[in-house]
């Protein structure tokens, strides 16, 4: 990709200084003519360059298709995919319309995602990636941090913090409709994400570079202990699952959040309220467990019996021990419960 873009830069910067040096030189007759028209059709040439080349590679252009957000998209994928998760479907959707139809936002979005693993923080951030770009998580304008990857050593913290800054100055001002998308920031070195402050906040521009039109998505473990804990509180009282609202549990997880350790502990981010919306993930129960389960036999070709579903279900591991009411894994190993299970009754019939 470096390459291609590499190239595309030296030829309109070859063209361009070309016409430049057309423009500039002047003589009598014909040569002044003919030099006239050559220049005006290298004009030409030039203004439809960008179009040409956004016709074959991906490029950040409105008169382009590979950035049209589709909102009908998304809703499709996260009812189609996304389980018992009734909040995420309420706000993402919404708030990311609400951000990318407006032509001048005041400020970038920012979302954190929040709760137990397995209860599809990744997923819903793949989808907005195939909701906002034609090549989805592939695009050169979807960016993905993973912080034991990316930022593994607290001690070089501040290193971590100018050459994100770098990164997403350089990129974004390459395209303003930039996804950034940062993994496990609750294991980013702790003061490091305050980094990113500038960009998120409210500024038309900095540097020349304006960075309001940009995405920028936190997902995180912290919170999720005090999700559970709210549920479990709401279930004994009899609350309906469905009836949990955002009232309910934002304002947990956005202290959490604040107080837990990791990256966004004491963060000047939730200080200055600059994270937008704090969305729960809720842990997962045995019936959204079995529908991940049906999708999954699918996927692989074969037919979801009720026996088969059930068996995929009772394979995982659930809590509080006296209930066994949420999955503690959520539905991140009914895949490879799936494969097993599939693959042993396969086995067991050749060597039956």
């Amino acid at each position: 990709r470096r390459n291609r873009n590499s190239c595309n830069m030296d030829l309109r910067s070859f063209i361009l200084c070309y016409l430049v040096v057309l423009t500039a030189f002047r003589c009598d007759g014909s040569v002044s003519v003919g030099v006239t028209a050559v220049g005006l059709a290298g004009a030409v040439f030039y203004a439809g360059f960008d179009k040409i080349r956004c016709t074959f590679y991906e490029c950040c252009s409105d008169r382009a298709d590979w950035i049209k957000p589709n909102i009908t998209a998304l809703t499709v994928a996260l009812d189609s995919n996304l389980y018992g998760q009734h909040l995420v479907h309420h706000v993402v959707p919404r708030a990311l319309k609400a951000h990318l139809l407006n032509k001048q936002p005041q400020k970038a979005l920012v979302m954190s995602f929040h709760g137990w693993t397995g209860g599809g923080k990744n997923y819903v951030s793949k989808f907005i990636a195939e909701s906002m770009y034609k090549l989805g998580m592939k695009s050169q304008y979807v960016h993905v941090f993973v912080s034991t990857v990316h930022f593994p050593h607290e001690r070089m913290a501040d290193i971590y913090k100018l050459n994100l800054q770098d990164w997403i100055r350089s990129n974004v001002s390459k395209c303003e409709r930039s996804l950034f998308i940062f993994d496990e920031i609750d294991k980013m070195p702790i003061g490091m994400i305050n980094g990113i402050k500038p960009f998120i906040d409210y500024h038309e521009s900095i540097n020349g570079v304006d960075f309001r039109k940009s995405v920028f998505i936190f997902l995180s473990n912290t919170g999720g202990p005090d999700i559970t804990r709210a549920m479990l509180k709401m279930w004994r009282e009899g609350k309906k699952r469905s009836d949990i609202t955002m009232m309910d549990l934002e304002h947990l997880i956005q202290l959490g959040a604040f107080n837990e350790d990791g990256g966004l502990h004491k963060s000047e981010l939730i200080q200055h309220c600059l994270v937008d919306h704090y969305v729960p993930f809720m842990p997962l129960e045995r019936h959204h467990i079995e529908l991940c389960a049906r999708d999954e036999i699918r996927r692989r070709g074969h037919t979801p019996t009720k026996e088969l579903i059930e068996k995929v279900a009772g394979e995982m591991t659930y809590f509080p021990p006296e209930n066994k009411l949420f999955s503690t894994t959520g539905c991140k190993r009914v895949a490879q419960k799936v494969g097993f299970i599939l693959t042993s009754e396969e086995y067991d019939n050749i060597f039956a």
